[in-house]
């Protein structure tokens, strides 16, 4: 009778553990479910707001276009760098971490930046020269067809042909093959031209100099693929190598790179991707996002490991300049130092993670498109009491040196950089260290999440 009692409970023991398991089942499964609701809802609101910013993009373009007083152009203007700025940003919400969108990134950015660079023309009463209306054409005619493209995505998603789990899926790296024929061929249109805009020249904040015809830093011979996939394996440690896939011969505005995808052991979700040049072999661009929980180590700490980093892979005598701190992973950007003149063309940017200080990434396009040894003559130039003699009085200098910095014109000049406070609100002035012309003035912020230029 003991031993027929016994068995009843373990039964009943039992019964309640499958109860439970099915129950915890069941709660996981509603649970997962309703993150994956919360994140594709997340997904479609970034998508539907980059459609609408890219559709204000193509809409302030075409008014520029029209625009014919200084004073309506600098308004219309100042909307379009706002407007893709936000597009840049929904952009950069969405689960695609594929290169077919770099260039499309990379068009919103420069839409910004020469849309304000003209909107300072305008606020200076001066109106836009023909070739700037053949600029603003030109990337008018791109706006409408990343539009068009963005529009023919949602049908796609809308009709069920596409969708974000796909998308952000390992096995799906490439955003082209996830598209619908119509989509893909948009996409490989763009891409292709969009080499034709990228000559367009504008002013920035020094973070990135666009490309020349002469490919200065592009050093070496040519290789392979075998090559080519050796230096990234060796780039990103052998050991932490699980499996590396070629994504063929690409273009990085006219550099020709090899692209991989390389999955880390021991990570089932994130991909390492890298780009090496054909000539040369040199890492133009590689990135590895990963999530970052603590920040243990500081801006200065992290400051070193990229120096060391940088030193350590054949980028010698960087300085860094700007940073930036997104979600545990800080951002800075490294200038060229020569002479004690730093030279803002040749710019590195690294990616450090703030858990563990393992760097995540490099972008290295104003190195590789600019660097060389410069023959800097500081004969006939300015002496800097008669630079600090142009600047405004009220600028406090807290710091001054000599740098080089891009023009608008794919050139460079030598300045004297001031910096200084006025009311307590930080700028850097850029002074011809020949003429004594005031070449550009940017204003220093400092967020909570790092220092930035404007």
């Amino acid at each position: 009778m003991k031993e027929k009692i016994k068995k009843n409970w373990q039964y009943i023991i039992m019964i309640i553990l499958v109860v439970a398991l099915i129950a915890l089942g069941i709660i996981y499964i509603n649970k997962t479910k309703e993150y994956q609701t919360a994140s594709e809802n997340n997904y479609n609101m970034a998508f539907y707001e980059l459609i609408d910013y890219v559709q204000n993009v193509e809409t302030y373009l075409a008014k520029a276009l029209i625009s014919t007083t200084p004073e309506h152009g600098a308004e219309t203007l100042s909307h379009l760098w706002r407007e893709s700025d936000l597009a840049q940003s929904y952009l950069s919400r969405l689960p695609i971490g594929s290169q077919e969108l770099a260039n499309t990134e990379k068009f919103l950015n420069q839409v910004s930046d020469y849309s304000f660079s003209l909107s300072r023309k305008n606020i200076n009463n001066e109106s836009l020269t023909d070739e700037d209306l053949n600029n603003l054409k030109e990337l008018h005619g791109y706006s409408v067809e990343l539009a068009n493209t963005l529009n023919q995505l949602a049908v796609d998603m809308n009709d069920g042909r596409i969708n974000w789990k796909d998308l952000a899926s390992d096995k799906n790296t490439l955003f082209a093959k996830q598209v619908s024929n119509i989509s893909q061929d948009s996409f490989g249109s763009l891409e292709e031209n969009f080499h034709e805009y990228a000559g367009l020249i504008y002013d920035g904040a020094f973070s990135e100099h666009l490309t020349s015809i002469e490919k200065k830093g592009l050093t070496g011979e040519e290789i392979n693929e075998e090559q080519a996939k050796n230096i990234a394996i060796e780039w990103v440690g052998k050991d932490r190598v699980e499996e590396i896939s070629n994504n063929g011969v690409s273009q990085d505005a006219d550099i020709q790179v090899f692209d991989f995808n390389i999955k880390i052991k021991d990570d089932e979700n994130d991909i390492y991707n890298i780009s090496i040049t054909k000539k040369g072999g040199h890492v133009l661009y590689s990135n590895y996002n990963r999530t970052v929980e603590t920040e243990v180590i500081t801006v200065e700490q992290a400051n070193k490991i990229g120096r060391e980093f940088l030193s350590n892979h054949q980028y010698p005598n960087m300085v860094e300049t700007y940073y930036l701190n997104q979600g545990g992973i800080l951002t800075i950007n490294y200038a060229y130092e020569q002479e004690g003149v730093i030279i803002y063309p040749d710019l590195v940017k690294v990616k450090i993670a703030l858990d563990n200080g393992e760097v995540l990434g490099i972008e290295a396009s104003g190195y590789i498109n600019n660097h060389e040894v410069r023959s800097i003559h500081t004969n006939g130039t300015i002496s800097k009491e008669d630079a600090k003699s142009v600047i405004n009085k009220n600028l406090e200098i807290t710091s001054e040196r000599l740098a080089i910095i891009p023009t608008q014109w794919q050139t460079e000049v030598l300045c004297w950089e001031f910096k200084g406070k006025v009311e307590d609100r930080e700028f850097l002035v850029y002074i011809n260290a020949k003429t004594g012309k005031e070449e550009d003035i940017l204003i220093i912020v400092d967020t909570p999440n790092g220092i930035l230029t404007m």
